[in-house]
């Protein structure tokens, strides 16, 4: 059972660059034994934030705790906290055993050889890569080239592990095959890793925890499912590109949007007003003759076969482009007629208004 003191936390940090703001009051406990993932669109700040816990960059305003100490004064390489870079910075000259032993062997207290032989050999076999020690960098795939870096920070034996998006780089059959080793990896060790990546698949598919950062804020911490199920605000929901979602007006507990006027139980506070509907919630009916929750009249142009599911594409009166997600294990495709006109409907409890409700 995962230990729930925190093992690392942010207070207020922010950071600018000239006029640009990168981070904006980012404050954060996570615990010790998590896997966190950390996602956002390009420029939400995802990258600033990892570098400011490692030490490469320093905060403008804000504290770094880690195990309980302020470490903000401290350099990156006193911190004990491993780091693993998109682009892996491996040393193309070395071989894959030079690699991993590299930060034993040119720290400040190197161990004595046979122990770095042990150590290597143990953190090569724990990435899948017993036999390659005498491999170079040249002579392996991408793949174990991202094995090499993360068995190079392993092998330093850090409780943090920050990854800047280091499935990036991998084709996608590697890069879900990679998803499974790495929490299979931190589950063994008992570390904390902390994961950047863009992907909303990949941070719902690997997190404990998902931090959702937008514009330099946290949007959300939550567990996947609540982000996925209940998201934050607009930016968020459109951000996990699972939902529709509408502008409108609301005026008390009704929502005046393209589909008319609904009255709405709950309201999400936002920002931003808006109502989001996920692809897989919303359904194709004739448009008339039926009248069975909020209906959207719409013109069907395409569809996009997924494998497990096909997307539907519909555009509103008002040019808006509305998908509805079939999922195949419910029944065979469906056959809409090109440029015939439907009624997109979902039940009332499936979409979600925010504002200032």
């Amino acid at each position: 059972m995962a230990d729930h003191s925190a093992i690392f936390r942010l207070e207020g940090i922010s950071k600018s660059y000239g006029n640009v703001v990168a981070l904006h009051d980012v404050s954060l406990s996570v615990a010790g034994n998590e896997y966190i993932s950390l996602l956002g669109p390009s420029g939400s700040g995802k990258s600033t934030l990892l570098r400011v816990i490692a030490g490469f960059e320093a905060p403008d305003r804000g504290r770094v705790y880690f195990e309980g100490r302020d470490i903000a004064a401290m350099s990156a390489h006193e911190r004990d906290i491993g780091f693993v870079f998109q682009n892996f910075a491996l040393f193309p000259h070395l071989t894959v055993f030079d690699n991993v032993a590299f930060g034993l062997v040119n720290g400040k207290a190197p161990p004595a050889a046979a122990e770095v032989e042990k150590r290597v050999k143990e953190v090569i076999a724990l990435v899948g890569l017993a036999g390659m020690e005498g491999r170079g960098v040249h002579q392996i795939s991408g793949g174990q080239k991202q094995r090499v870096a993360l068995a190079r920070t392993l092998v330093m034996r850090p409780k943090l592990v920050l990854l800047d998006e280091p499935l990036g780089a991998l084709d996608a059959n590697l890069r879900h095959r990679m998803r499974n080793e790495l929490r299979a990896i931190r589950e063994k060790l008992g570390v904390t890793f902390l994961h950047v990546t863009g992907s909303e698949t990949e941070a719902l598919a690997m997190g404990d925890r998902v931090v959702v950062l937008d514009r330099g804020r946290i949007a959300q911490f939550a567990r996947p499912d609540e982000v996925y199920s209940a998201p934050a605000s607009p930016n968020v929901a459109h951000f996990l590109n699972r939902y529709n979602i509408f502008e409108g007006t609301l005026r008390g507990r009704n929502f005046e949007g393209p589909f008319g006027n609904l009255a709405v139980s709950h309201v999400t506070r936002s920002d931003r007003t808006a109502y989001a509907v996920r692809y897989d919630r919303m359904r194709v009916e004739p448009e008339t003759g039926h009248a069975d929750g909020p209906g959207l009249p719409a013109t069907y142009v395409a569809s996009e076969y997924l494998g497990s599911s096909v997307m539907y594409f519909f555009e509103t009166d008002k040019g808006q482009v509305v998908e509805v997600e079939h999922h195949l294990s419910l029944g065979e495709p469906r056959n809409y007629e090109p440029k015939a006109r439907y009624m997109l409907r979902w039940k009332p409890e499936d979409a979600i208004a925010y504002g200032q409700g």
